[in-house]
């Protein structure tokens, strides 16, 4: 029973404000404005999908248990794919927490009803948490690093660097600095720099996907550094348009380069003539591209919209 301040029975929270179904215009009401108010589950799912009718029941189950302090909302990816593609989500089920109007966890794959609880109530106690004090050390690293990364996205990458690697005075073995002063030395096409940063990560923090982007960007350019200039695959894509393997190489060429919406054409191009070619291996590296550059990158919302038409139109 749920039980109001003054001991009166309090009105049970309606299942259909709960649970409902999800599309992708209506993503912004019922996911990013409603997490302002209380976390919420979004689950990407599709009708032919085995693990996302066992895991369907079991998050209903737990969020009807939390009464209200959690929501879910339910995406078929095969009638709404377009911010599933936008998230990178590239397997089902996956399932990602907003509160306060962003993503803030998630899983993929199906799991135990007893790790999806779990996994829920570290969401409603994470949003219900008190920011550090900005008198304490962990306060001020958190300052700090809000002005580091603030910094890195404006493009002001020297100064990044520097208030890095001021926390790393204190915290030497910080995960989050130090794959902030990796980003801002790939950023600076200083490769071998960002590599030595992020060597100094513990083994146990090699993880997440700030890690993950950084490692594929560092392998990617890493790629195309024995390929041929950009001119040369043009040429003889220009030749022969089917030449899948000269597209390729400039995709990378291109990325290296900086020209990611380019890179990310270039793919496009290939998956439209040829989905199979090379084991799907074009929109494969696609995602791996998408990933490197980060959710916020124009070129990311970019390549995934031309993703979706691609595969989708």
């Amino acid at each position: 029973m749920t039980v109001s301040l003054n001991g009166a029975p309090a009105a049970a929270p309606n299942p259909a404000d709960l649970v409902r179904d999800g599309s992708d215009a209506g993503f912004k009401a019922d996911v990013i404005d409603a997490s302002a108010e209380v976390p919420v589950l979004v689950d990407f799912w599709a009708p032919w999908c085995g693990p996302c009718r066992q895991l369907g029941p079991a998050i209903e189950k737990i969020v009807a248990e939390k009464a209200g302090q959690i929501r879910l909302v339910k995406i078929n990816i095969d009638e709404h794919p377009q911010i599933a593609g936008q998230l990178g989500v590239q397997s089902i089920p996956a399932v990602f927490a907003f509160a306060g109007g962003r993503p803030v966890d998630g899983f993929m794959g199906a799991m135990p009803e007893g790790e999806v609880r779990r996994f829920a109530e570290r969401v409603i106690a994470a949003a219900g948490a008190p920011e550090p004090a900005a008198d304490s050390l962990e306060g001020q690293i958190a300052e700090a690093l809000d002005m580091a990364n603030a910094a890195r996205d404006a493009g002001e990458l020297g100064q990044a660097a520097q208030i890095y690697g001021m926390i790393l005075q204190r915290v030497p073995d910080h995960a989050e600095a130090l794959i902030g002063l990796a980003g801002a030395y790939m950023g600076a096409e200083e490769i071998d720099q960002a590599k030595a940063t992020l060597d100094l990560l513990p083994e146990d923090q090699r993880s997440g996907d700030a890690y993950l982007a950084l490692t594929n960007a560092i392998r990617l350019r890493e790629e195309a550094a024995g390929l041929s200039e950009a001119s040369a695959l043009e040429a003889a894509v220009a030749a022969d348009p089917d030449n899948h393997q000269a597209r390729f190489e400039l995709a990378l060429v291109l990325n290296a380069e900086g020209k990611r919406l380019e890179a990310a054409e270039a793919l496009v191009a290939i998956i439209r003539r040829d989905r199979a070619w090379n084991e799907d291996g074009a929109r494969k590296k696609l995602l791996e591209l998408l990933e490197a550059w980060g959710p916020k990158d124009p070129a990311t919302l970019k390549g995934r919209r031309l993703l979706s038409t691609a595969l989708f139109s």
